[in-house]
């Protein structure tokens, strides 16, 4: 038990000053090449990754390919981001002033036509997890099988 809240506090970027330290340096080095945590994850080293990715939506999975992709050409490159795409903050769009607001009122709906990506959209979220959940669940079935005698889903086979 000791053991444990020692080990919590340890990892823990809240309470422990090198933990935040630590977590501010990964976080630096991944906004450099615009990945995220979870994208240092290898499907080829752990099965249960490949089954979580596997299962994830198409979209969720091809941003994580160009993110890996990007990550390549750059490091390639010698290059990083540039700082605009490196930002972790949004930035805050201003109000609209009270004419604009009367005039969107009185005018009736307003038909939206898709824009193209701002540079908000392009704001970096290095721990923002897509694969964790994902993780977890498959991880507890493997478990699941495991303890009910199940044969497993899938197996390492060595060619």
């Amino acid at each position: 038990m000791v053991l444990s809240a020692f080990t919590q506090w340890l990892v823990n970027p809240r309470r422990n000053p090198l933990a935040a330290v630590h977590q501010r340096v990964i976080s630096k080095r991944l906004r450099n090449y615009g990945l995220r945590y979870d994208d240092l994850y290898d499907p080829y080293y752990e099965l249960d990754i490949k089954e979580a990715l596997n299962r994830l939506p198409r979209e969720i999975v091809d941003a994580r390919n160009q993110r890996l992709k990007r990550a390549m050409d750059l490091s390639m490159k010698h290059q990083y981001l540039p700082e605009e795409m490196q930002e972790v903050t949004p930035q805050i769009e201003q109000p609209q002033t009270m004419q604009q607001d009367s005039q969107a009122r009185t005018t009736g709906p307003e038909v939206t036509v898709p824009s193209l990506p701002s540079v908000t959209d392009k704001l970096q979220t290095p721990f923002r997890s897509y694969l964790q959940d994902m993780l977890a669940l498959v991880k507890k079935e493997r478990a699941e099988r495991e303890a009910l005698g199940a044969l497993p889903l899938y197996q390492r086979s060595i060619p």
